[in-house]
């Protein structure tokens, strides 16, 4: 479905072929076991090949929101973050997305070059990140997360999960709106793996489409997760495969934008999609 995605007066998304977001981990078992100018140095090396091999948007985090994970301090994330989008930012014309709830670091990160918030609270965890967001004119990521990344597997428990996680983030999307931020500076992310089960991921990714009829940019990312685990039998480093089955799947579905980790695989398999639509943009 076509969709537009706007981001500090750049267009991210203005035609309805599905865009690649590169990811750029800066967590410290990201890189090498070097000292912090070395994994610097990793990290933006990475980000530049994943543009070359196609990512149209790169996401950089610093603070892990693996299930099990610890929260990392403000300072920590900074050091880790800013100088890799500084970095990046003078190197790469994509946009540049920073994963962060934190409002000081987004207000950094919008400093040193990027042009996206992901924020896996949808703007809940900081209030003042939202007041960051509007006076940059930034996108954002709004996602569904229940409860917390330490915690959010243990049992969690829906209802219906996709009327729930539908009901959440219109919510936001008409929250993010009332303050000041327009529906075209809006991506939804209803959390594959955050605080869901096997059963819950896979009706998500059944029911895409009621997601794209919210009217904002459809964001997925099944990349390396546990449930493609559960369904291969196969370790985090060999669920390339898998990533791309369920990322093609998200947007057959009606996704708009896929976060993976190997860009270029699934930019072919969105090649080879594309062309068998017969959608003019790719030939």
């Amino acid at each position: 479905m076509m969709r537009t995605w706007e981001a500090r007066g750049r267009l991210v998304l203005a035609d309805q072929v599905p865009r690649v977001m590169g990811i750029v981990n800066v967590t410290p078992d990201s890189f090498s076991d070097g000292g912090r100018a070395e994994a610097l140095d990793d990290a933006v090396e990475q980000g530049v090949r994943l543009v070359d091999e196609g990512a149209a948007i790169l996401d950089i985090g610093g603070e892990s929101s693996r299930p099990g994970s610890e929260p990392v301090s403000l300072e920590e994330e900074l050091r880790r973050v800013i100088p890799v989008v500084k970095a990046l930012a003078e190197r790469v014309k994509v946009p540049i997305s920073v994963d962060t709830t934190k409002a000081e670091v987004a207000r950094q990160a919008l400093w040193a070059g990027a042009a996206i918030v992901n924020d896996i609270s949808a703007l809940g965890s900081d209030q003042e990140l939202t007041r960051v967001v509007v006076e940059a004119g930034a996108g954002v990521v709004l996602m569904h997360m229940q409860g917390v990344p330490r915690t959010m597997q243990v049992d969690p428990r829906y209802n219906d999960v996709v009327a729930e996680v539908l009901e959440f983030l219109e919510r936001r999307i008409d929250w993010a709106e009332s303050m000041g931020i327009p529906r075209s500076r809006v991506a939804i992310d209803p959390g594959i793996g955050f605080g869901k089960s096997i059963e819950h991921n896979l009706l998500i990714l059944q029911n895409i489409n009621r997601f794209a009829n919210l009217g904002c940019a459809v964001l997925i990312g099944t990349s390396r997760k546990g449930v493609l685990g559960v369904l291969t039998g196969r370790p985090v480093n060999e669920r390339g495969a898998a990533t791309v089955a369920s990322s093609l799947a998200a947007a057959v579905g009606g996704a708009n934008v896929v976060r993976v980790h190997d860009v270029a695989p699934m930019v072919d398999a969105i090649k080879v999609w594309t062309a068998i639509r017969g959608w003019d943009e790719v030939r």
